[in-house]
This record gives structure tokens, sequence and C-alpha cells, in this order.
């Protein structure tokens, strides 16, 4: 008799194998010491698309295919996994197997491919639970003697599986309601639309900016002091006139003792964030380079929406610190303190990332130049959350000078703290206050005066940073202050939301900033609020939340989404010409089943209508462009194959291939 252990992917897999003794090869599995360990390639079973239901929903898309709304779920097993789950079926239905332990990634994500799985083959047999955040050894052995059983983690599925079938809702009804109700191929989304809404708004504030000149006045002494705003040059000319070699007095000192504390521990989006200000990397390329380095045992759990530690790693992060000032050459802390980020009730999942201790202890030169970049990164924000305080005086200073005021700012280093180690690596924040000389009431300075020119600024373009922030942070100010706010998305969702937006044209790249295309713009113009809002996918992200946590029932979820789908359809349920979404490419002609304008695309010409009519091949061979012009003017063409030579005439004809109609030019051979 074995147990039974299936992981997320092979590599993961293989780790688990080693600590349980599972060390005979088998044709997609390990075997050995009363264990089998396989593993499920990822994604391998998903919800299938709708052309999969019913021959209605694979039809030419139209309104009166909408909405489509399931009556049961229907999954789909991945072409290229086909060979893995009939493995995973032979085990799991196997007399040899008593039970299943579930040991993908312990999160949403995870439970929904074991669970998708396990009910696909209809298996019936025990389930425990394995949840880890390190694959080191000691951390996987701990790990199996703590299993629990598999329905304690019914909610975490039930969250899952709602997320997926709200996204497939939303997605596949609103790209093929707006879709035909606009004449173009268009994809929406639950996560992606709100966010490309936000990107969108931010390029016409900064395209619809007008800057504004205005002036100061700056007084130069043995430090510069500035007045406030000035918007008429004349006024700001005769200010500087009149103070030039005229006596400025000190009338206000304020000091002030100010604090920063020590950075909070990463999670995903955080650790995404400071590697695209510090590297330029993407939040795909950080999450890629962290996997790895998880793999590899180096971190601890990537996909987190912590940045705490639980009181049972405390010891160990401690024992990481003098290890990775001495490995990394970082500098020391001679008091490490990481109370403020050691809090159970705010680790839920998963706890914060940090390094394990061999990644304190590896070659990190032997790793790629993106993984030693976030090794460092990770490793240095452990050692920064435990430094002290950051302290220093705030000194503001107010002048007077023919009856105006002017002011400076300055501030000097109390004590470092962790900020004497932030700047290690990469790009760090820079200051441009400096400190100012000990000053009281009443000192006087004669004063050079000189006018300063300056313009209002527009806001700054999206950077991979500053999105991941604004995504965590959509609808947040819409919410009571208590409420745990979730955002667009989730850590391990966002990534792959900006990189979808990027595939589908909508936005674009240029440097670090990451800017709307004239696709995506002209999408959000036709979206109507509800399909674009950050509030409302907000609230959903809080709902899944609370699904999650057995707080909503996953029906009453449901039911909400059913809701906001059939309302949208019957809104939305009319052709709309009042805004062209249509292609660029120039006509050759009309189509003669429709008459809508043909255009060339991405596998040759077609109609623009997409009423079926293909005009670019006919039986396998590719007709040119003037062939496709004379069928379209109506007169006959003709090419040569095998010898033989085959008249097309321009008459439509129908063909049906897998219960689909396609339409093409008629043929006579000669």
């Amino acid at each position: 008799m074995s147990i039974l252990v299936i992981g997320e992917k092979p590599s993961v897999s293989r780790e688990l194998a080693k600590v349980l003794g599972a060390e005979k090869k088998k044709n997609g599995y390990m075997e050995g010491s009363g264990y089998i360990v396989s593993w499920c390639f990822g994604h391998l079973v998903g919800l299938k698309f709708p052309d999969a239901y019913s021959e209605d929903w694979a039809a030419r898309w139209s309104f009166a295919q909408l909405p489509m709304i399931p009556k049961e779920w229907k999954f789909q097993i991945s072409e290229s996994s086909k060979q893995q789950f009939k493995i995973l079926k032979d085990l799991m239905t196997s007399s040899e197997v008593t039970e299943i332990i579930c040991a993908t990634d312990a999160d949403r994500e995870g439970e929904c491919i074991f669970r998708y799985v396990y009910d696909l083959v209809k298996c019936k047999k025990p389930v425990k639970r394995l949840w880890i955040s390190s694959l080191e050894e000691s951390a996987i052995k701990d790990g199996f003697h703590k299993l629990k059983d598999g329905s304690a983690y019914d909610t975490l599925y039930q969250a899952g599986f709602c997320r997926a079938k709200a996204d497939w809702l939303v997605g596949m009804n609103g790209s093929r309601l707006f879709s035909v109700r606009y004449n173009a191929h268009l994809n929406t989304g639950r996560v992606q639309t709100p966010t490309l809404a936000m990107i969108v708004k931010r390029d016409n504030d900064i395209a619809n900016f007008v800057k504004q000149k205005y002036f100061t006045v700056v007084l130069d002494m043995v430090f510069k002091a500035g007045s406030a705003r000035i918007d008429e040059e004349h006024t700001a000319d005769m200010l500087a006139s009149s103070c030039s070699g005229k006596t400025a007095a000190v009338t206000d000192v304020k000091k002030e003792v100010k604090s920063i504390s020590a950075p909070k521990l990463f999670d995903l989006t955080s650790l995404q964030r400071e590697a695209n200000k510090k590297f330029g990397y993407t939040a795909q390329q950080t999450l890629d380079y962290m996997q790895s380095l998880y793999e590899k045992k180096l971190v601890t759990y990537p996909r987190t929406d912590s940045q705490y530690l639980s009181d049972d790693m405390e010891q160990t992060a401690y024992a990481l610190i003098p290890a990775i000032s001495e490995h990394f050459g970082f500098g020391t802390v001679a008091e490490p303190n990481l109370k403020a980020v050691i809090n159970n009730r705010k680790v839920t999942g998963h706890h914060a990332i940090i390094p394990t201790e061999s990644g304190v202890k590896c070659d990190v030169s032997a790793l790629a130049v993106g993984e030693q970049n976030i090794l460092k990164l990770v490793a240095l924000r452990l050692l920064c959350a435990s430094a002290s305080t950051y302290r220093y005086d705030a000194v503001k200073v107010t002048l007077e000078c023919e009856n105006t005021a002017f002011t400076a700012t300055g501030r000097t280093v109390l004590e470092s703290g962790w900020k004497a180690l932030d700047g290690k690596i990469g790009e760090s924040e820079k200051s441009d206050e400096k400190s100012l000389p000990d000053l009281e009431n009443g000192m006087t300075f004669i004063a050079k005066a000189s006018k300063s020119e300056h313009f209002t600024s527009p806001p700054k373009a999206f950077t991979e940073d500053t999105l991941l922030s604004a995504m965590e942070h959509a609808g947040a100010e819409e919410f009571d202050e208590n409420a745990e706010k979730k955002g667009l998305g989730t850590p391990a969702t966002r990534a792959n939301t900006i990189e979808n937006l990027v595939r589908h044209g909508y936005i674009q790249r240029d440097g670090k900033k990451i800017i709307s295309t004239d696709k995506g713009r002209n999408l959000i113009h036709i979206m109507p609020d509800e399909v674009k809002s950050a509030r409302l996918t907000a609230d959903w992200e809080n709902k899944l939340l609370a699904v999650e946590r057995g707080t909503l029932s996953a029906d009453c979820f449901m039911d909400e989404i059913n809701v906001f789908v059939t309302d949208l359809v019957r809104k939305y349920s009319a052709v709309d010409n009042s805004v062209s979404f249509g292609e660029k490419q120039p006509s050759i002609g009309n189509c003669p089943k429709c008459g809508k304008p043909v255009i060339k695309g991405k596998y040759g010409w077609y109609c623009s209508a997409r009423c079926g009519m293909n005009l670019s091949k006919v039986y396998g061979v590719e007709l040119s462009e003037g062939q496709i012009k004379l069928l379209l003017c109506g007169k006959e063409t003709s090419y040569i194959k095998n010898g033989r030579k085959t008249i097309v005439v321009p008459k439509v004809a129908e063909n049906a291939f897998n219960g689909k109609t396609y339409y093409n030019w008629a043929t006579r051979k000669e």
C-alpha cells in the first residue's frame, strides 16, 4: 500500500520525493518508502471554453447567445498534458493507493489545480494537505508532520473556483457582448479592464495637462530661502529687485526630531515594485526569478500577500541576520529587532518573503544575474527590517525681507539606522534637502535676490512599480477604513494581468513607462462604467476573501456575478455604430456574402464583419491580392496545382466542418 503525493510541477515534486525517500524513477512519478510522488504540470485541467458547451455557443457570436451561464461547469484537459493526466488518473484509482496528499502550491491556485484533477477523475479517496512555505528539507519534514485533512481547505478551493468562474463569466460574456455591439474583436476581463482603465485615465491626464508658468524669488545668503508661488512675472521681478541687497531677518525657527521606521518585509507585490524601481524588472520577471529561487530552496514561498512573520518564525529570522551580513557584505546590525514584523494575526496563508538558510550560504555568483539581484533584495530587506529607526532633525526657518515671508527647510541626520543599509543595491532614493546652519530668531543676513522660473508638472506615466501600487489600492478610498482592501487582483495574478494587456496590444512598455495604445484607449472609450469600475472589482476581491474565510457562501458570490452579467447583457445588447472600432487596413472590395469591406488580417484577407467569408485560400492554395480583387469584381480566376488547372468562380459556397459553416469561393476543375 502507498500514499500518493501530488505536487504542482516536476521540479517541486522531485524535492518532496528526496525527503520522502521516493527515489525510484517511473514514467511520470517517483516511488519508494511507501510513497508515490507525481505532479500536475501546473494548470493541467481548466474550465472549458463556451464553444464546448453547445452548438449555439459555438456558432458565430451574437446577442442571442448571451448571457452564457453554464448550469454545470465543464473541465478540459490541457492538450499538452493529457499523458500526465492519464498517469495521475491511473495512480489515483489504483488499488495500491490508499490515501492522497495534496502538495500543490499552498494558495488558491494550487488548491484548484489539485481539486480540478481530483474531481475530474471522480476520486473519493481521503486527502491530506501539505502546507509549506519553503522547499528546504527541514520545512518539508515539518510540513509532513503537520498534515491537515483536505476538508480544512474547502473554503480556499471555493474562493479559487469562484474566482475562475467569475473571470470566465465576465470575460467570455463581456468579450462577446461588446465585440458584437461594436463589430470588432474585443477582449474584456474582470480585472484586466479596470486595470486598463486606470492606465488610460493616467495617459489622458498627461495628454490633457496644460502646464502653467509660475515664479518664486530666492534669497541667496549663507543658505537659500524661497518665497511662496507668484503667478505674475512682473510681481516676481519687482520683489526680487526690492529685496536684493536688503536685510532678511529670521522671524521663526521650528525644529522637530522626526523618524522613519524600518521598512516591512516583502510580500510579492512590494518586492515586484522594488525590483522595478531598482532594476527595471517587470512584475512577471520578478515572479519568474522568485519562483526559480524558491525551487532552488534559496527563498521562501513567493506568492504571499503578507509582510509579516508568525511567532514561530522569529528565531529562524534572527539566526539569518548575522549570516546575511557576513555572506552579502551589506554591513551589520548591532542590535537587530524584528518585533515590528512579527504578528500572527497578519499571517494567513504564508508569511513574508525571506531568504532560507540555504539562501544565505549559497554561491551567489553561480546564479543568473536576475536571480542574484532578487536574492540580494530579499536578504537586504530582512536586514533593514531588523535595523534601528532613521532619525533626523527637521528644521523650518521663516525670514522676512521687504514685508515678505521666505522659508528654508533642512534636515540633519541624527541616526542613519536602516537607511545606511538601504542604498546597498541598485538605485537609492536621493534627498535634495540639506542641513541648515544654526539659526535663531532675530538673526539678520544681507540677501542677494533673484527670480526663479518654474512650471507645474503633469502626472507621471505609470511604471510597473506605480501600476502595481495602484492595482493594490484601487477603490480603497471608497471602503470603510477597517475593511481589508484587496484592490485589483491578488499578488499572484497582477503580473499576469499586466502581461495579458501587453499581449492583447492594449498597453505597451516604453522603457520603464507603461502607456496605453490606441487600441486600449478605444476599448476603454466604449466600455461602460460598470465594466471598468475599479471599485466594483475591488469589492469582488474582498468578497472572494470572505468566501475563503468562510464568512460568505460561494453561492451568494456567484449569484451576484450572474446578476451582474445578466444585467450587462440586457443593457448593451444592441449594435452601436456611433463608434468606429474597425481595423485601419485599406479595403480591396466588398464581401460577396454580406457586402462589408474586405481587409487584410494576420492569416490573409477576410470579411471585416466576420461573417465567415474566408478570402485567402481555396483548398489550401493561397490566392494573391490580384486574384481576390478579380473575384470581388465578379470575375473568374484560376490556379494550377500538381499540373491541374482549377477555375475559381466568384460565387459563395458553403462548407461544413467540425459543426461550423465556412464560406469560400466555388470552383470547377479543367
